[in-house]
């Protein structure tokens, strides 16, 4: 080998600093959030070195005082809040998330599959309207679900029902874009082929279609509980104080008197639980999907 070729597959040391960097830039935020979370406030406000403290699981007592089986000897009143909020966004996340891929994947097959006037300008459509910020959609959304969307004095605004149809008609867009490209690459021989077998519409669809595209239904889905999961903007304006979500919660805890930096981050470590394990779970399908028809060769 040339001394002109070793050089050429020799790494630029500027490659490795920028992937430094960009560890440090993404770990970097997490790292501090735990270890704040596992501080006293005396810790963190003090001008002591950050790096030096005694780690304890106070915070995290504070915020899950309710659930505990035991009452934390610091905490003289339990607040539900926490408790209260996660149970709300873990309802609202995965009831949206189950109906975005319901109607997204019915919507998407009959794209693909069903011929009919319109039917391109109607998936371009679907796709322009993800587009929209949904700082956009606040004020209108806010109008219509206080003023308009009202049965015996009930509105939507406050209530699992509106936020969940919001966040379903902000994800489905997207959801049909990607399963369309799955369910494109299923052959429609083999639908045929369970026609002449004896297998109904449902039963095709069921049966056939959706265990081929269970990797887009698996990213679909990740994609879809992530933005219900962590969306402010609309659950702060549409929610009240019984269905408020974690991210409302913990930005509602923020006062110009009191800031409790050590519960925040402990609350926001455990934000970061739950999508975690519905992205493994999710992933664990993606994989399966993509092995399902691999052989050795």
């Amino acid at each position: 080998m040339s001394r002109e070729t070793i050089a050429e597959t020799r790494t630029n040391p500027a490659f490795y600093a920028l992937m430094a960097a960009l560890v440090i830039m993404a770990l970097g935020p997490i790292v501090m959030m735990l270890t704040t979370s596992l501080k006293l406030n005396v810790d963190i406000t003090g001008s002591a070195s950050s790096l030096l403290f005694m780690p304890t699981l106070q915070n995290y007592e504070t915020v899950l005082c309710d659930v505990l089986w035991y009452a934390p000897e610091h905490v003289d009143y339990c607040d539900p809040t926490f408790g209260r909020a996660l149970q709300n966004s873990l309802i609202i996340a995965l009831i949206s998330t189950a109906l975005t891929l319901i109607i997204g994947t019915m919507a998407a097959y009959a794209l693909v599959r069903f011929r009919f006037m319109g039917r391109g300008t109607i998936s371009m459509s679907t796709l322009m309207m993800r587009m929209v910020p949904p700082a956009v959609l606040l004020v209108p959304v806010f109008g219509i679900w206080t003023f308009n969307f009202c049965f015996q004095d009930e509105c939507l605004a406050g209530t699992y029902s509106g936020i969940i149809l919001v966040y379903v008609a902000m994800n489905l867009p997207f959801v049909i874009w990607i399963l369309q490209s799955f369910i494109v690459q299923v052959p429609v021989q083999l639908e045929e082929a369970a026609r002449v077998d004896g297998a109904g519409p449902f039963q095709v669809f069921f049966l056939v279609v959706l265990p081929l595209i269970k990797p887009g239904l698996a990213a679909a889905s990740i994609f879809t509980f992530r933005i219900a999961w962590n969306e402010f903007l609309l659950a702060n304006a549409l929610l009240d104080r019984n269905t408020r979500t974690v991210p409302v919660t913990i930005v509602n805890s923020l006062t110009e008197y009191d800031i409790d930096w050590g519960v925040i981050m402990a609350t926001g470590s455990l934000l970061a639980i739950p999508p975690i394990i519905f992205t493994f779970v999710a992933s664990k399908q993606i994989i399966t999907g993509m092995t399902a028809g691999a052989v050795k060769g």
